[in-house]
């Protein structure tokens, strides 16, 4: 589609006429989302094959996919005479390297364009072929700010190269480079100011971590032990060291298979052929391999490219070149769970560093048969190896690689972009891959789950009450056979003397556990559950609803005993959820009993500095006040909702700063008189932020302040960058929530608890918003 508005007088410069802007074909935009700030790419784009094409299309994506009416995004592709493609629709303009006033005309064509705001140019010296004079005039005539991405920096340029960098680096406003030694060198050897720096590694995939028996299986490979290279072919990636080292490494390990996966490099074949593929078949059949190797040539699809990089035991990563500053195929192999090996350019040494995976030197064949062998050998170091790796990589997902750039723009923009994080769609896989026929289990290695972990009643308490959000949403019958799986579980936990136990072991078995545990709170949330289900007694089958009121009405016997602050919260809102339906007199007098012991906690410890039931604040704070709430509207007694408000405002107080939340930490709670609760960085678990959504909820129920509804938005943004070290919580991929949010890493295991706090924040904020349930290619809500 052209554009409506005609730039005549720069046609002879374009190489087609200027496209309209379309910053997510997925999606239909709104007039307010046609005025956004716009930000245009010069780069190397596909259909044309290169790495660096191929990273702008990855980072423009996953750009799109994570923000909403935050900012458009254009194209300007860098072509030449011998380089030209037709472009999907989200180009906008061409810069033809090869035309000489090219330059200086889409400078002017940019400066005059007023949707245009600002400008990120992906810079490789190859790119600009003698053509680096007109670049850096063309970036001096720019009058909208420049981000320039420096995808090379050579460590010891001459002089007149370093002039050069210079020059780029004064007129951009912000340069981003992709690893730490690469800043490093830019700022002691091209003394560019560290400031105007922003390290943002090379994206990767999140993958699902398939079973790689079942890959091997797919792709004719059973029984192999695998080895995969790939990336586009040229002699730069040196794979005849590791075809002189095969040899050594059959000799000890005879079902070995070596895959080179990729077509020649397109540049590489216009100036000399598949000379260098023919050199490396002559080489297998010279060193007797034609068994051992197999060429892929093709420019693969990711899906495929990342089901071969599942199915390899070793990634081997053998370029000869170290001013190779990053690799994305290096990236895309660790982030897949490769074990790696590889020759020390600047990535690798940054990534691989402390056991994450193994360092040989340039062209040295040896080195790498004995690191293979090594590996091949001790399968414990193997998975220990590749484990390192995935913790390493995983913070560079295209996810936080979007996030760091479009923070970046939000910082270039003097106010003009205002970041928002689009709504994941609902991915359920990962709560069912954690379900057995018994139940859920407790913890998962990364996303596998850990059946020696056994279950709890905890987990299956909260999953239950998630699976009833989801069925009151969606209406999904199959929705129906976890609620009751979860519902026999807690049944099974249910002792003759009227309380539950919390641990079962992978036996079905109860463990000691049970016994050296105060389970009140475990009791409480069980409650809980039981008590949402039966305030859906509309919707749910009658068999399932009276299962959970027999179950509750046990439970309830003894509750009077319980003391536990927490659990008398879980047993208020049980008790609230179950009268919506049964209106029982009984509850209500249960409720006030309960109601006025927490009444009584807040009054003995509250003053005008401190609104709250305890001495500190420690783990699911919000509950609290969300209990009180739900007593005030059971049984109209003002003191509750009084005490609810002061209470919940106090808290929201303490955990929300500068438009971001930020939960009381399990390295140390915050103590009355002290003002330590924003000092401690970490232990910020994924369940106190869904505590905290729920609340809010109920909150904005009663109260109809928007604030509560704007809160409940920040805080979801939590779990998709919205937190201190601007990292996902959630992972699309897997469906998963990782287990915990440190000073400066994540816990990228996905388990019971995480996953399901995930999940009822994520249904309380679409029940809340009325979001639209449309699934998009992205795996994004349509309307957030």
């Amino acid at each position: 589609m052209k554009n409506e508005i005609m730039l005549n007088h720069h046609n002879n410069v374009l190489l087609a006429e200027p496209q309209r802007v379309i910053l997510n074909k997925r999606e239909v935009f709104t007039v307010a989302d046609a005025k956004l700030p716009e930000i245009i790419f010069i780069t190397s784009y596909p259909p044309r094959e290169c790495g660096i094409a191929t990273y702008s299309q990855d980072l423009i994506e996953s750009l799109q996919n994570k923000f909403s009416h935050s900012f458009r995004i254009s194209v300007c592709p860098i072509e030449s005479e011998n380089e030209q493609h037709q472009y999907s629709a989200d180009v906008k303009y061409t810069l033809n390297i090869d035309k000489p006033k090219s330059f200086s005309r889409l400078a002017e064509t940019i400066n005059e364009d007023a949707e245009i705001d600002m400008v990120m140019v992906q810079h490789e010296f190859g790119l600009f072929r003698n053509r680096e004079n007109d670049f850096i005039q063309f970036l001096n005539l720019l009058i909208k700010p420049v981000s320039l991405v420096f995808h090379t920096v050579l460590p010891e340029p001459n002089a007149f190269l370093k002039f050069k960098v210079q020059q780029i680096a004064d007129v951009c406003e912000s340069i981003v480079v992709m690893t730490k030694f690469a800043k490093e060198i830019l700022v002691k050897t091209y003394s560019i100011e560290s400031e105007k720096i922003t390290v943002i590694p090379h994206g990767t995939h999140l993958v699902p971590h398939s079973d790689r028996k079942l890959l091997k299986e797919k792709y004719q490979l059973a029984g192999k032990t695998v080895f995969s290279t790939f990336g586009l072919l040229s002699s730069g990636k040196c794979i005849e060291t590791t075809l002189q080292a095969l040899p050594a490494i059959i000799e000890n390990n005879s079902e070995v298979m070596f895959l080179i996966i990729g077509k020649t490099h397109p540049s590489v074949v216009k100036e000399e052929g598949e000379k260098y593929r023919d050199y490396l078949k002559s080489l297998v059949d010279e060193l007797n391999l034609s068994n051992h190797v197999q060429f892929v040539n093709e420019f693969l699809p990711l899906p495929k490219l990342l089901e071969y990089l599942q199915l390899s035991d070793i990634y081997l990563f053998t370029s000869k070149d170290p001013n190779q500053a990053v690799s994305g195929t290096f990236s895309y192999a660790i982030s897949c769970g490769c074990a790696i090996v590889s020759t020390p350019i600047p990535h690798a040494r940054e990534v691989l560093k402390n056991d994450a995976g193994i360092i040989i030197d340039f062209e040295n064949s040896i080195q790498l048969a004995n690191a293979v062998n090594a590996l091949l050998n001790e399968e414990e170091l193997r998975n220990k190896v590749s484990m390192k790796g995935l913790h390493r990589i995983v913070p560079s997902a295209w996810e936080n690689a979007a996030i760091a750039h479009a923070i970046l723009f939000e910082n270039m923009s003097e106010g003009k972009i205002s970041l928002n994080y689009k709504i994941p769609v609902i991915n359920l896989d990962h709560v069912k891959r954690l379900t057995t026929d018994f139940a859920m289990i407790q913890f998962s290695i990364i996303n596998q789950p850990d059946i020696d972990s056994g279950y709890t009643l905890d987990d299956n308490a909260r999953a239950m009450v998630a699976m009833c959000q989801h069925y009151e949403l969606h209406q999904d019958d199959d929705d129906l056979n976890y609620i009751d799986l979860y519902l026999n579980f807690i049944e099974f936990c249910l002792q003759p003397e009227g309380y539950f136990l919390n641990y079962v072991d992978e036996e079905k078995e109860f463990t000691e556990q049970n016994y050296q545990t105060n389970l009140a709170d475990s009791n409480g949330r069980a409650i809980w559950a039981l008590g949402f289900l039966i305030s859906l007694s509309d919707i749910l089958p009658e068999q399932i609803v009276n299962k959970a009121q027999t179950i509750m009405q046990n439970a309830l016997s003894k509750v009077q005993n319980i003391y536990s602050t927490r659990a008398i919260a879980f047993i208020i809102k049980g008790l609230y959820y179950r009268n919506l339906k049964n209106h029982g007199i009984q509850d209500v007098a249960l409720i006030k009993e309960l109601a006025n012991r927490l009444v009584q906690m807040y009054r003995h410890e509250s003053d005008k500095n401190w609104a709250w039931f305890e001495s500190y604040l420690t783990y699911g704070n919000s509950i609290l006040p969300e209990a009180m709430l739900c007593a005030w509207m059971a049984t109209d007694e003002t003191v509750y909702k009084e005490i609810a408000k002061s209470s919940f405002d106090f808290l929201l107080m303490k955990i929300f700063k500068e438009n971001r939340i930020k939960v009381i930490s399990n390295k140390g709670w915050s103590h009355k008189g002290e003002d330590n609760d924003q000092h401690i960085l970490g232990g910020e678990q994924p369940i106190d932020i869904a505590y905290t959504i729920l609340a809010l909820a109920k909150f904005h129920d009663v109260f109809k302040d928007e604030e509560y509804k704007n809160k409940m938005k920040v805080a979801f943004d939590w779990f998709l960058g919205n937190n201190h070290i601007h990292q996902i919580i959630y992972n699309p991929c897997t469906g998963g929530c990782y287990d915990g949010l440190e000073e400066s890493y994540i816990n990228l295991n996905q388990g019971a608890e995480s996953t399901v706090s995930y999940l009822m924040a994520r249904l309380t904020i679409e029940k809340k918003f009325k979001l639209k349930r449309k699934r998009t290619t992205n795996n994004v809500l349509q309307n957030v």
